[in-house]
């Protein structure tokens, strides 16, 4: 099954806003064969530059855009393709949002396999070792009690045990994250998981331990992200001083910087975006690297129902997992491009597709209207 072509396609809604919501936009990568078989990833990274890098013309050996890399090849060589995009694009490569459309392209390679095998991508993985998941709902954080309350109430009837808020209005003063998490534990009852995410906004590591204490007493199972990705020190300091767990890894990608993460001691919960890590080839190999630190994974998911998808496919063959991010923004992209959207059942589980592939298709006529031309 050999590789034909690359799309990098960008799909965006009518306005954007400067939020922590990833949803409003995406580009969407197509991997064609010569069998007629594409694959569909997509790429939770700025867009353009994602779209730049996969049709860019080739400069030299080693500064060569991803589709002129990968064209030609047999797709069933994810671990050659991988090495190969890795090496020729290393001029301008190497992390960031290199990898980042690297995963996307990783991703809908894994897709086509499936559906050449008619498997699913949790059985190419290694195993299924489950066929759903309990799921937690994510959503941005407001910056008053009665939206606190009334998105809880939106939300929670749907049957989630858990809830995440982010980024929104954490992190801009220590005393006023306190506050939100006061509110939304009232909100959310003593019986629901509280999870939080600063959105790395944290910087004064003291603050940031007093602050984590007083989390604790909210019964708040994890913090996530409270610092930037370089920031190794302070994820260190802080998760040594407190109880409440500390996660993050979303902003990571190559199994270098895995390495470094997990050795230094930094997270207890490590993240992997399956759009930005180097696609599923390199969460596959975090697998073990994170059962050998004794590190839980719970992948970050927040984006369209194809990173869902294939983070279900990831999820399905992890040997332990916790939850599903569950994605609940109020976006066109999240609610519409594929078939089908998932959705939690009663008791807060999302089924995981057996179908080939991902287990999803793109709704061509949502993929139209949105498109960028």
């Amino acid at each position: 099954m050999i590789i034909t072509d690359v799309e990098a396609v960008i799909l965006k809604q009518p306005s954007i806003e400067l939020i922590g919501d990833g949803s409003q936009d995406t580009v969407v990568i197509l991997v064609h064969t010569d069998e007629g078989i594409t694959g569909i990833g997509e790429v939770d990274s700025n867009p353009y530059v994602v779209k730049a890098i996969i049709e860019s013309p080739a400069s030299h050996m080693a500064c060569i855009g991803l589709r002129d890399i990968i064209v030609g090849e047999d797709a069933f060589d994810v671990e050659k393709i991988w090495l190969k995009m890795y090496e020729k694009s290393i001029y301008y490569g190497r992390r960031s949002v290199a990898i980042h459309a690297m995963s996307g392209i990783d991703m809908a390679i894994w897709d086509a396999i499936g559906k050449k095998t008619g498997l699913p991508v949790s059985k190419l993985l290694g195993g299924t070792f489950r066929t759903k998941i309990k799921a937690y709902c994510s959503i941005l954080m407001p910056d008053n009690e009665a939206d606190i309350q009334a998105l809880v109430d939106r939300h929670m009837v749907k049957g989630y045990q858990g809830l995440k808020f982010g980024w929104g209005a954490f992190g801009q003063d220590y005393k006023k994250d306190v506050q939100l998490v006061r509110w939304a534990r009232k909100a959310l009852g003593d019986d629901k998981i509280l999870l939080t995410d600063i959105g790395m906004l944290w910087k004064d590591v003291k603050m940031a331990v007093s602050t984590a204490r007083e989390f604790e007493k909210e019964d708040v199972f994890w913090i996530e992200e409270p610092f930037g990705p370089d920031d190794l020190e302070s994820y260190k300091y802080l998760r040594d001083r407190v109880n409440v767990h500390i996660s993050g890894g979303e902003e990571v990608g190559t199994l270098y910087e895995f390495d470094e993460l997990l050795s230094r001691g930094c997270v207890d919960v490590v993240q992997p975006d399956l759009s930005r890590c180097g696609g599923l080839t390199v969460a596959r190999k975090l697998t073990d690297m994170a059962r050998m630190h004794k590190v839980t994974i719970v992948p970050h998911a927040f984006k369209t129902n194809i990173l869902m998808a294939a983070t279900l496919q990831y999820i399905a063959a992890l040997p332990d997992a916790w939850y599903l991010e569950f994605c609940e923004q109020d976006t066109p992209l999240r609610q519409t491009l594929t078939n089908p959207v998932f959705a939690v059942d009663n008791e807060g589980f999302v089924e995981i597709s057996q179908k080939p592939g991902l287990g999803i298709d793109l709704d061509w006529d949502v993929f139209e209207y949105y498109r960028v031309k």
